[in-house]
């Protein structure tokens, strides 16, 4: 796949989830009302009948179901590949997604994925920390604030290059319901803002990593 020109309009994306779709169908929404400017050519889940599938049916968005139970790597990679290829997508959104992704995809898509994680990494991440059991261990810690992060999908899990972080505080009364709720509308438009990023030339895609990310490249937000 060639670079992408800069300031293209419309950049088509795949968004991959695993369950609610909540933030998939609110990037959805400033799509469809002009407010960001790309597409969304696919969402593909790893699972059957999560809700996710449903919202995007409901609006009428192409889907795909791609599973990986039961299924060796490399045909589910395989097949991964194929529904992306075929969407034309430009650049590969993790929004909810659970399943590891194996080396053979993301070499494959270097530089063109990226992952939404709600915490401000590197701090709560790595295999197995999603949902609430990210704010579970933002409670635990007793941190003081909480975020968001979007990163580059990388081998390393939830260890790839910082693209931009949004930080909330944690009050006294926290649950990890609260904060999930609080970081919701966090997450959309830090997510949102990296996409529009991409689509208008701001950040080049495949986005390459020459030298090691600074706070300053990372578009930490308050």
């Amino acid at each position: 796949m060639t670079e992408r020109p800069v300031g293209r309009a419309r950049l088509p994306i795949a968004i991959l989830v695993s369950g609610e779709g909540t933030t998939m169908d609110a990037l959805a929404e400033l799509c469809a009302g002009g407010h960001l400017p790309a597409r969304i050519v696919r969402v593909i889940s790893d699972r059957p009948h999560v809700p996710a599938i449903e919202r995007a049916r409901r609006r009428g968005l192409a889907t795909a179901i791609v599973p990986t139970r039961g299924v060796a790597p490399d045909a589910w990679v395989a097949d991964l590949n194929r529904e992306i290829e075929r969407s034309g997508a430009e650049l590969i959104v993790l929004a909810g997604y659970r399943s590891i992704l194996p080396p053979a995809f993301v070499d494959r898509w270097a530089g063109r994925a990226i992952n939404l994680h709600p915490s401000l990494l590197p701090r709560h991440g790595g295999p197995g920390m999603y949902g609430l059991r990210v704010h579970e261990a933002v409670l635990q810690a007793g941190d003081r604030e909480t975020g968001a992060t979007v990163h580059l999908v990388t081998n390393d899990v939830d260890r790839g290059p910082i693209l931009a972080q949004s930080r909330v505080p944690v009050g006294a009364d926290a649950t990890p319901e609260s904060l999930r709720a609080l970081l919701h509308p966090v997450e959309v438009e830090l997510l949102a803002g990296v996409v529009r990023r991409f689509a208008d030339g701001a950040l080049p895609l495949p986005y390459r990593v020459s030298r090691p990310p600074s706070p300053s490249d990372a578009g930490v937000g308050g």
